[in-house]
């Protein structure tokens, strides 16, 4: 009898540690999306954490597509209170994604745990957003919706009974042994017992990347402002020093849109107080106004942590978690009451008065520095949850502030995670490596967050007007000069080639509005890899068959990583210099490519070589392509200007493209306040004929009357 009850505790522990996710229970939740649970259901989840609604009608105009994988070969297993994921491989798949990595593109082949941190100089998953998402060049997407640190082994381990098994090879005999033997799956460890998994479909990478994106409620559409210059100042400047800031800008002739305060604005920081510093801003609200006299916004830096010696401290203290991060309190804003305090507060002290945005600062690492793994906060909500989410709940709080207000806002965080395309921010650091800034650039495209390889200090004046350019055409052009008060015009030699290329930023505001605003209506990342460019090239292998130089030659670049260049919304292909180079390889793609300066043909679907010296960031524009641009000026336009518009052509064939455009500053858009307009081109021999034709004139803010470009004209 006794063996008996032994047999039976046996047989009922195994059923409660290992559960296996049947292959039929995949449910279609979205067109080209699929959704199937594992285990128990998680009480806070990266994407229920975001809030974001799918774009049903958006992602209804995507291509039709099957369920990309054998779902057979899908196993998703409990075992020990920890999930254990597995997704089957193709021999020649690339992926990319699985977090912003500054290093590397492929990963495949590498082992990561996704964890949120401040970027350490090594791509092991430890980074600002470590978004448990990949993308294949098969043609699908996988997001594995687990707030936890996510083990992933993409290509690594091969097991017992693999479908395609690595060739045996003798080390001894074989010059074709490999330490990493072949493997055909990418597998996941999952430290909960339970999580959701989602498949997307493409057919193409770019697809893929629509669909997660329209999943999480479609990219962010930033103000126009947003796009315009920024300086952070010194931490301690005061009022009067941040309007002797903007008087310089002005004697210099340099565009600015919006400052920067960093934390000397508070009365204390490091824990903060939310609240101003009366020495250095005796009367916030009058120094916000005179900045906006001079059509300059004002964004104010933070950290979320509230010091015992502000307002704030005894009212939110019940709802705090049980450790500090630099003597200040860790709100746990999965907590409604955590976040109507916190509303109230910055609402009356800093949205009302006039501030526009935040820098939120120090929710991503170091591991000493935040609450560590074993804090508890009273939600109930683990020290691992709230370390992967903590970068969200601050986003989408503060976002929704500014929403109710009907102000749009734009403003940087250090930490992001899944499901955060539509919010209003840009990721930065503390890292400086000009490289890895664009290798991160890059990377961002395939997770669903925007990056900025921002400007703070240079040892040369090459350096600096590298950098310069390279900040430029980014989602946000910002020189951080809060430790050593660096100006634009710091290396005088160069002061003019900095000032064009901030121009030419601020004249390509109508197309790099509507790159934004693709990415909020269509999912289309406004600056993205180059795996990402058009819809064809990366079709997955069972439409082409294999990546080969006969059948589809610019896809077998895909496993040589297309390093530092992307492209910048549909048409201009960017290719950044860096310090002490004078000349760079450029990867050009099917179709025939122009300089964007001069409109000279330069190649097609081949590498070449540039040289093109200090003065420009080489720009290339696709065949028949058509870019609208506006007149230099220092700040972008308010949402009652009219602006004359140059449409510029490149190439000698006919091309289409569109133009978007609202107020700027509202979410009235959302309302149908907004219009596109289609330009075209036809090209009959010699004769190049331009048309513009408008939707919605009453929301067009650009004259009808266009000057119309043909750079290429032969």
């Amino acid at each position: 009898m006794k063996s008996k009850h032994i047999l039976l505790l046996i047989s009922y522990c195994y059923c409660w540690f290992t559960v296996t996710s049947p292959a039929q229970s995949w449910e279609t939740i979205a067109p080209g999306i699929w959704k199937t649970s594992v285990g128990e259901a998680q009480p806070i989840t990266l994407v229920s954490t975001a809030g974001a609604s799918p774009d049903l009608e958006a992602l209804q105009k995507l291509s039709p597509a099957d369920f990309p994988l054998d779902q057979k070969l899908i196993k998703a297993e409990v075992i020990n209170g920890k999930v254990h994921l597995r997704f089957p491989l193709q021999r020649n798949e690339e992926l990319f994604g699985l977090g912003l990595q500054f290093k590397t593109h492929n990963q495949r082949g590498r082992i990561m745990t996704l964890h949120v941190d401040h970027y350490g100089g090594q791509d092991n998953g430890r980074t600002h957003a470590p978004v448990p998402f990949y993308v294949s060049t098969a043609g699908y997407g996988v997001l594995v919706d687990a707030a936890r640190y996510t083990t992933v082994y993409a290509g690594t381990g091969v097991r017992t009974d693999a479908e395609e098994p690595p060739v045996l090879r003798d080390r001894n005999t074989d010059k074709a042994w490999e330490a990493q033997p072949y493997s055909d799956a990418v597998e996941m460890l999952v430290p909960a017992d339970g999580t959701d998994i989602y498949v997307f479909a493409g057919p193409s990478m770019l697809e893929v990347v629509q669909r997660y994106n329209l999943f999480n409620g479609g990219g962010c559409l930033p103000p126009k402002w947003g796009l315009g210059f920024t300086q952070r100042v010194p931490t301690l400047y005061s009022d009067q020093d941040i309007l002797k800031e903007v008087s310089d800008f002005e004697q210099h002739d340099f565009p600015l849109d919006f400052i920067g305060v960093e934390p000397g604005w508070h009365s204390m920081a490091y824990p903060c107080t939310f609240e101003w510093d009366e020495t250095r801003f005796p009367d916030p609200a009058g120094f916000l106004g005179k900045l906006r006299e001079k059509g300059i916004r004002a964004n104010l830096w933070l950290n979320p942590y509230i010091s015992p010696k502000g307002s704030l401290y005894s009212k939110i203290q019940p709802f705090a978690g049980s450790h500090t991060v630099w003597n200040g309190l860790v709100p746990d804003f999965t907590l409604e009451k955590a976040r109507l305090l916190y509303k109230e507060h910055f609402i009356k002290n800093h949205i009302d008065p006039g501030v526009s945005g935040y820098k939120i600062d120090e929710v991503d690492g170091y591991d000493q520095w935040l609450w560590p793994d074993v804090a508890t906060f009273p939600s109930g909500t683990s020290a691992e949850e709230m370390r992967q989410v903590y970068g969200l709940l601050v986003q989408r709080m503060t976002a929704e502030w500014f929403r109710e207000k009907n102000q749009r806002t734009y403003g940087l965080v250090r930490a992001s995670n899944a499901g955060a395309s539509s919010f209003p921010y840009v990721v930065y650091n503390d890292y400086y490596s000009h490289k890895d800034f664009i290798t991160a650039l890059i990377n961002s495209s395939f997770i669903g967050v925007l990056w900025t390889p921002e400007v703070r200090a240079s040892k040369t004046a090459e350096e600096w007007l590298r950098r310069m350019q390279s900040v430029c055409f980014s989602p946000m052009a910002m020189l951080n000069a809060w430790a050593d008060g660096t100006k634009p015009w710091t290396f005088p030699e160069v002061e003019a080639e900095v000032r064009a290329v901030a121009q030419l930023r601020m004249r390509l505001l109508p197309y790099l509005y509507t790159a934004f605003a693709r990415y909020h209506a269509e999912g289309i990342p406004p600056f993205r890899a180059m795996q990402l460019f058009g819809r064809d090239e990366y079709r997955s292998s069972k439409e082409k068959g294999q990546f080969n130089s006969t059948d589809n030659p610019y896809a077998a670049y895909a496993t040589k990583e297309i390093r530092y260049q992307y492209m910048m919304g549909d048409a201009i292909l960017v290719a950044p210099m860096f310090a002490e180079e004078t000349s760079r390889e450029v990867v050009l793609p099917p179709g025939k490519w122009f300089d964007f300066y001069t409109g000279e043909y330069v190649g097609e679907r081949e590498v070449i070589t540039i040289t093109p010296g200090l003065e420009h960031i080489p720009l290339f524009v696709k065949d028949g392509g058509i870019v609208p641009m506006i007149a230099a000026r220092n700040q972008m336009p308010g949402p009652d200007e009219i602006l004359p518009l140059e449409i510029r052509h490149y190439g000698r064939s006919s091309g289409q493209s569109t133009l978007y455009d609202d107020d700027g500053t509202t979410f009235n858009y959302e309302q149908g306040a907004f219009s596109w307009a289609t330009m075209r081109v036809e090209v009959n021999g010699d004769d190049l004929r331009g048309s513009i034709i408008i939707e919605r004139p009453e929301h067009f803010n650009y004259a009808q009357e266009v000057r119309w470009i043909f750079m290429s004209r032969p």
